[in-house]
């Protein structure tokens, strides 16, 4: 069913030269232009500012809704769908949910993306937010490589990020890494054994550069873009450039981030990182990067408030005119995940859009594709006259 045409008027409206009170014309779930839907009904938005819809290019916020309470993940469909409801109430009309696949267990397991991803298929349609999923592949699981690629393949992942969250040093010196028994006994494992398995991931990491340079190339020949985790230094950037992975998320100090910009490589960086003013591990601040130009795309993490937020901050401190700053919560990241079709609200694009209150800044209203997924209030009134 095509969504109906409308014509908001009364706004500013977020171009991508600056804000401009000019009318919006919704035709069939894009942007188009006014002449050609001489039926579409008017909207009064006076007092609203209409902005590109937020693409969030890596999340994990929805985790909360598929456990509530420890143990409590038995309906992951219903999680995801009250998951969406948030999103959208954040101005987020496409999200990358940002799924573990790791040795660390529970959550974060190989069984529980497997079911994830199950879900996401599942509810995919029956939402109005444009839902992407990410996999998150520790690199020291070597036996799972195989298996993890063809994981992706079945469920259509085009986005896939490496990490590494083994404590190397702890086990190089043969000490018992911290919080081991904790998170052992709430994954409900043996912390004996959930050491022993630490310890032999750890002792093949001289295979894993080999394995990853043919697990990069399938993933590429499968169309997948991937990323790295947390690089930490100019080198790690380039071995990963060296491979075909072309993001950098969250780099951890200013070297890798320089890296990847002269590297011509995205780089994702951490809304919350902005809106507290610093990263909350000691990591390089993002509001530095961005100040720098060392930033193509701010995501929500683990926050989804916080895109917006970063972005007005960003503006009213003057480190980015509006127009930047938004950039880097919509056309940014939508380039760089290769979604070409939004990002911004030219003719023709989809009509990914969100309606603030032009004081409080408060969202109003949020679409994606031209279709309502979520709406306040006093902006439906607007809509019901």
């Amino acid at each position: 069913m095509m969504a109906p045409g409308l014509r908001l008027k009364g706004a500013r409206v977020l171009l991508p030269d600056g804000l401009a009170r000019v009318p919006l014309t919704i035709c069939d779930g894009v942007v188009c232009d006014g002449a050609t839907a001489p039926d579409a009904r008017d909207v009064d938005l006076t007092g609203y500012l209409v902005m590109p819809g937020i693409v969030d290019a890596h999340g994990d916020g929805f985790e909360r809704h598929l456990a509530p309470r420890r143990g409590a993940m038995k309906d992951l469909d219903q999680g995801l769908v009250a998951a969406e409801a948030e999103l959208a109430a954040n101005g987020i009309t496409t999200a990358v949910l940002a799924q573990f696949y790791s040795w660390e267990g529970g959550m974060r397991g190989p069984d529980f993306a497997t079911r994830v991803l199950a879900a996401l298929d599942a509810v995919r349609d029956s939402v109005v937010t444009d839902l992407h999923a990410q996999l998150r592949f520790e690199v020291p699981m070597l036996d799972d490589y195989g298996t993890f690629r063809a994981l992706a393949a079945a469920h259509g992942v085009r986005h896939v990020v490496f990490n590494d969250h083994l404590p190397h040093d702890a086990l190089d010196k043969g000490k018992r890494p911290p919080r081991l028994t904790g998170h052992a006994l709430r994954i409900g494992k043996n912390p004996d054994t959930h050491l022993s398995d630490m310890q032999a991931l750890h002792a093949r990491m001289d295979e894993v550069p080999a394995a990853l340079d043919d697990l990069c190339a399938g993933l590429a020949a499968d169309g997948v873009r991937m990323g790295s985790h947390d690089d930490r230094s100019a080198q790690d950037r380039a071995a990963w450039r060296g491979r075909g992975v072309r993001i950098s998320e969250f780099p951890e100090t200013l070297a890798a981030a320089e890296a990847a910009r002269e590297g011509d490589d995205l780089v994702i960086l951490g809304a919350p990182n902005v809106v507290r003013g610093g990263s909350h591990n000691g990591n390089v601040s993002a509001l530095d990067l961005v100040a720098m130009g060392l930033c193509d795309a701010l995501a929500s993490d683990y926050h989804y408030p916080s895109p917006r937020r970063a972005a007005f901050l960003l503006a009213d401190s003057g480190v980015l005119d509006l127009p930047g700053a938004w950039w880097l919560i919509s056309g940014g990241p939508a380039q760089g995940l290769g979604l070409t079709d939004r990002g911004d609200l030219t003719r023709g694009k989809r009509a990914d859009l969100v309606v603030l209150d032009a004081e409080t800044r408060r969202i109003g209203a949020t679409l994606s594709g031209g279709r309502v997924s979520y709406m306040s209030g006093a902006v439906a009134a607007r809509f019901l006259r």
